[in-house]
């Protein structure tokens, strides 16, 4: 390590709390693309190295508490690029005509997400699915250490990928890479005035060092423990029922992503025991718009925070259960927009400052204790699709977690393909969640979306 050239800081690290996030887009190359798909994408790979400093940076002196990033001199993509045939992903449909999960997919990222990131080995893996009855066809999960990347970031990637598969691959694509002298773009602290009113820091230093209360009706799931074991489901929705959805959502004005987090809601509450009352969902903001314009969603890197907001069984599950609860999605919404207007003022992150020991006081101390969080819904937003015929595209897209030792108990990722579906993504840790429980509630959630667009 101490022979690698010294980049930057690393703003947060969590002691293998958390391993990995993954965005998979599964891509459709023109019929004149004749070489292996190796060949396009080691070639692809190279180009994303070059435009992205973060794909060479590991993390030096991580066990302690002034942790950096270093660059790797050469990345051998043999190492960090696998290759698995199967065979032809014709999903099935369900009685609806809705699509299946990508079971394939599925057991491909709940291995990725248990596997930690190992020392001088670059912070990211891309998985390669191939279909042996379409030669054109193959999915590509890209999964990557927190660190260097949010969730945004993953779409930066597949969109860097995108672009460079277009170039015809050279004859003998290059296996090592050695990574240009381009420095890490900076972290957000150093980019952004990280406001904390008056109000908001005693509000939390009197929660944190003096009495928080925890109300007696909330639902968290099992203790914070050790070690993580993700378990993970995908629930794809179809073109029809996201156009349907979206549709109605700006009828009863909010927001797919503030339906989403009532929907969690509900569905929860649906199975959970009745003396629970109360959940606590926590949302994640793209920082970017209020950046400078050289970050863009095009840029690799954590600019990210987070936001909260409660759910009570009364009005969630009205008197007229079989009524969706519009007022609570449109007061999600605002909430939302609230955060927004607030540029990134008293966001929770700008807390970090008075931290003096990121490992200890914010993780291997909560072990043992209750979470504070019940689930949180992240959406990426939109991947547009490919008009031109000619050249490669991207169709479905998967954004996922990995489960968060001392995080919400359920995770539910989001991101819309460019074949217009909408994937749910939903992890959890083993023993903290009962499978029971996840399964009864993504049929509730998949039966409410089905009734409201019409195809239950």
């Amino acid at each position: 390590m101490d022979e690698l050239e010294r980049l930057r800081p690393v703003a947060r690290h969590q002691v293998g709390f958390y391993l990995n996030v993954a965005v998979s887009a599964t891509y459709t190359l023109p019929n004149s693309f004749t070489a292996p798909i190796k060949d396009y994408v080691y070639q692809a790979c190279e180009a994303a190295i070059a435009e992205h400093p973060s794909l060479s940076a590991i993390v030096a002196d991580d066990h302690t508490q002034d942790p950096y990033f270093v660059r790797l001199p050469q990345i051998d993509l043999d190492k960090v690029v696998s290759f698995k045939v199967r065979q032809p992903s014709l999903l099935g449909t369900e009685a609806n005509g809705e699509p299946t999960p990508d079971l394939d997919l599925q057991a491909l990222l709940a291995g990725q997400h248990n596997l930690p990131f190992k020392a001088l080995d670059p912070l990211w893996r891309l998985c390669i699915l191939q279909d042996t009855g379409n030669k054109q066809h193959f999915t590509a999960a890209f999964v990557y250490h927190h660190a260097i990347g949010d969730g945004t970031s993953g779409k930066a990637f597949h969109q860097t990928l995108l672009r460079a598969l277009s170039a015809a691959p050279s004859d003998d694509p290059k296996t090592v890479i050695t990574p240009p002298q381009k420095s890490m773009l900076p972290n957000i602290e150093t980019i952004h005035s990280m406001n904390l009113s008056m109000w908001y820091l005693t509000k939390k230093l009197f929660q944190a060092k003096i009495y928080s209360r925890r109300d007696e009706g909330l639902w968290t799931g099992a203790k914070i423990r050790k070690p993580t074991q993700t378990r993970l489901r995908l629930v794809p929705f179809s073109e029809t029922i996201v156009t349907a959805l979206r549709h109605l959502c700006r009828q009863e004005n909010t927001t797919i992503t503030a339906f989403l987090q009532t929907l969690v809601a509900r569905s929860l509450f649906t199975h959970l025991p009745v003396e629970y009352s109360k959940l606590n969902c926590s949302g994640a903001l793209s920082c970017r718009r209020w950046l400078p314009e050289y970050i863009t969603d095009d840029s690799m890197g954590v600019w990210v925070q987070d936001y909260e907001e409660q759910y009570t069984r009364d009005a969630t599950i009205p008197s007229s259960d079989h009524m969706f609860p519009w007022a609570e999605a449109r007061r999600s919404r605002n909430t939302i927009n609230s955060v927004l207007k607030m540029k990134g003022k008293d966001a929770s992150i700008n807390l970090l400052q008075f931290v003096d020991d990121y490992q200890q006081e914010l993780c291997l101390s909560k072990v043992g204790l209750e979470r504070d969080k019940s689930f949180e819904v992240s959406n990426i937003g939109v991947v547009p699709p490919q008009t031109d015929p000619a050249v490669p595209d991207i169709q479905g897209m998967v954004f996922s977690q990995c489960a968060s030792v001392m995080g919400n108990a359920l995770q539910v990722s989001v991101v819309t393909g460019g074949d217009g579906c909408l994937v749910l993504a939903i992890s959890w840790q083993e023993s903290v969640v009962e499978v029971g429980l996840v399964n009864a509630f993504i049929e509730s959630a998949k039966g409410e979306i089905y009734r409201l667009t019409g195809r239950g």
